[in-house]
């Protein structure tokens, strides 16, 4: 072999060693950066930032279960850094995410905050990252879940209030057939079929006020109402039902208070405070229709001095189609939604509903609504000082003209 040959011979030994020697160092540089990664209790650069931003409660576990990362909204439901996680089925949904990899969902009712009697609806997601730690994410699902609730009970309920009416006009509309021979009875029987035509038709109106106030859009056509005019109206609606009642209507209070809102949705509102007073008053008692106003807010009392409302049934009492008595509210034709009308006309116009109540002493229901001033007061403040200075100028000129 000739010189060249083993000078070149030489040089691809070299050139194989060496790339050997960078492969090699290579594969010991990322064996280690693997486990130094697989040993690693240091969270990720940036998700601590992330979880700070995050509005579900969130963690990151190691391999152990110890909590390394937590989101604000994690202390809700007692996960705490430094700590391990307490919960069993959550942890199992982290174990079984760390042995199979990639990510899993479940819903599980789990406490929160160490109470035990106060348990939540949520949604837990587990993902992988990387070989020791994992991200979980709880979802508080609790809401959506009341208000599904909410959603089928109102259906089923409103489906059973409007079969009560339908059926009994088909009962009626059968006798009446029956009892065609016998006017007396015709008589008796249509009486009582435009009685239930009445209510039936109430309880849809009421259905469908309560659907406009609960519907996403706000109100519309604000303008400002003279609560004078609200309480006016609403005791004269009322007053037939109040004289057959033997129940005395008496306003007192402030006048001249203004709100900004639906006059209408608020003379409904005060209308079915004033009815279920009646309702509810022996004869010869009062109700009270008062208005106080207190800074920036104005208060519409209704005071009876009826059966109370007992503690039992005060948290309810606002419920569609929840009755504390149900014989009574049945006999006085009481479709079960007026209250819950009340409640939400009273947020719909940025306010609340207050209720006062002691059983055998009566109930007092106060809305409170933000305050606005009385239309035109700027205008007219501004009008009385341009004739107070305009006297004072005609004044002024009447002197100087004596003094010349």
């Amino acid at each position: 072999m000739t010189s060249p040959d083993l000078a070149l011979f030489a040089l691809a030994v070299g050139a194989i060693i060496g790339a050997g020697l960078v492969l090699l160092v290579g594969w010991a540089y990322r064996a280690r950066a693997q486990a130094a990664e697989e040993t690693s209790q240091a969270v990720p650069t940036g998700t601590i930032d992330v979880l700070a931003s995050m509005d579900d409660a969130a963690c990151v576990l190691d391999a152990s279960g110890l909590v390394l990362a937590v989101s604000q909204a994690a202390a809700r439901f007692g996960i705490e850094a430094g700590a391990v996680l307490e919960n069993a089925e959550l942890r199992q949904l982290v174990r079984a995410v760390r042995q199979s990899g990639g990510s899993a969902t479940e819903t599980l009712r789990i406490s929160r905050g160490g109470v035990r009697l106060d348990p939540r609806l949520v949604a837990a997601r587990a993902s992988a990252m990387g070989a020791r730690l994992t991200l979980l994410v709880i979802r508080d699902v609790t809401e959506q879940e009341r208000l599904d609730q909410m959603r089928n009970d109102f259906v089923a309920n409103t489906s059973h209030e409007l079969k009560t009416p339908v059926g009994a006009v088909t009962l009626l509309a059968e006798a009446i057939e029956s009892a065609a021979d016998d006017p007396e009875q015709v008589r008796k029987f249509a009486a009582r079929i435009q009685a239930e035509a009445g209510r039936l038709g109430q309880l849809t109106g009421r259905i469908m006020s309560l659907s406009r106030l609960q519907s996403s859009d706000g109100l519309a056509n604000l303008r400002p109402v003279s609560l004078d005019e609200v309480i006016a109206s609403s005791i004269e609606a009322h007053g037939v039902q109040a004289d057959s009642a033997a129940v005395e209507l008496v306003r007192g209070g402030d006048r001249g208070a203004w709100v900004l809102g639906d006059a209408q949705i608020l003379i409904e509102a005060v209308g079915n405070l004033v009815v279920n007073a009646i309702a509810y008053s022996p004869q010869g008692s009062r109700v009270g229709v008062g208005v106080r106003v207190e800074g920036e807010v104005v208060e519409i009392a209704v005071t009876d001095q009826g059966i109370g409302i007992a503690e039992a049934d005060r948290e309810r009492i606002f419920e569609r189609f929840y009755r504390a008595d149900e014989a009574r509210s049945r006999r006085t034709g009481g479709t079960g939604l007026g209250l819950s009308i009340v409640k939400h006309a009273a947020q719909r116009h940025g306010g609340e509903v207050r209720l006062w109540s002691r059983p055998g002493r009566g109930s007092t229901f106060t809305i409170r609504l933000p305050r606005i001033e009385a239309p035109g007061s700027d205008q007219t403040g501004k009008k009385k000082k341009k004739k107070k200075r305009a006297k004072k100028d005609v004044a002024a000129r009447t002197r100087n003209g004596e003094n010349a």
